[in-house]
């Protein structure tokens, strides 16, 4: 679905730097070549910093030159990605979610992405990611909240990322189970996935986008595996984005 003959902007909200890219790169790179407008707010991880500088770097890789908004909180495991400030699930939630709401009235989007409830693998920053974003869209949209933060704006659609169970029995698994319990990795049932896109395409652009992130590529033993993989298993990992999709207007907005 199209407004005025324009594609709907798209506003992401992550907690890293380099999420943008692993979930989302395909479709970033795709609506972007298209002609349309992506932002994005991370959550953590402060402007100057390194990881900041190899966010704008991956962003620029998938075609998008629009400067990230960054919320400046600590990730939950490296203090000095933001020094005198919080681990972001530490901090007031109100805050966290009154800056996003600020963005969000400041950039009006029609779709906004974020992760699941479950934070597609259970990283507790992806969960609290997703709270954030989901009050922040609902207080955006109510002219009583947040008074001062700009005027109320009303997202169309919500887009949450997640993992199949077939993508999850097909290698995801293998590779988060690295960091998280596997126990606890169910992956989601096709039937409760709204949207699959086949980022194939764009998949060189995406994982250029990924490395980028050098830093955290040299770090991440996930990122490691991945770049061992064979052309075929990384494109059959990488070239699918899945969604589960809510409304929030009548007919919504399609992310495709």
């Amino acid at each position: 679905m199209t407004f005025d003959g324009q594609l709907p902007r798209i506003v992401g909200v992550h907690a890293h730097p380099d999420d943008e890219s692993i979930w989302t790169g395909g479709i970033l790179a795709r609506h972007v070549g298209r002609g349309g407008i992506a932002d994005t707010i991370t959550c953590t991880w402060a402007t100057g910093t390194h990881r900041h500088r190899e966010l704008i770097t991956a962003l620029g890789k998938l075609g998008v030159d629009r400067p990230p908004a960054m919320l400046g909180y600590a990730d939950g495991g490296v203090p000095e990605s933001a020094p005198d400030q919080p681990r972001f699930v530490e901090a007031p939630f109100d805050e966290s979610v009154g800056s996003v709401v600020e963005h969000l009235r400041r950039l009006q989007p029609d779709i906004v992405v974020t992760y699941d409830a479950y934070g597609v693998y259970g990283h507790p920053d992806h969960i609290h990611a997703h709270r954030v974003a989901l009050a922040a869209v609902e207080a955006a949209a109510d002219s009583h909240l947040f008074p001062g933060r700009g005027s109320a704006w009303q997202v169309k659609s919500l887009y949450f990322v997640t993992i199949g169970t077939e993508q999850m029995d097909g290698g995801w698994g293998g590779l988060v189970a690295k960091t998280t319990d596997p126990s606890t990795l169910p992956g989601t049932p096709p039937d409760r996935i709204d949207v699959v896109a086949d980022v194939r395409d764009w998949l060189a652009v995406k994982w250029g986008a990924i490395q980028a992130h050098q830093s955290e590529f040299n770090r991440s033993r996930t990122l490691k595996s991945m770049a061992a993989l064979e052309p075929a298993a990384l494109a059959q990992l990488m070239g699918v984005e899945c969604f589960q999709r809510r409304d929030l207007v009548s007919g919504g907005c399609d992310l495709l």
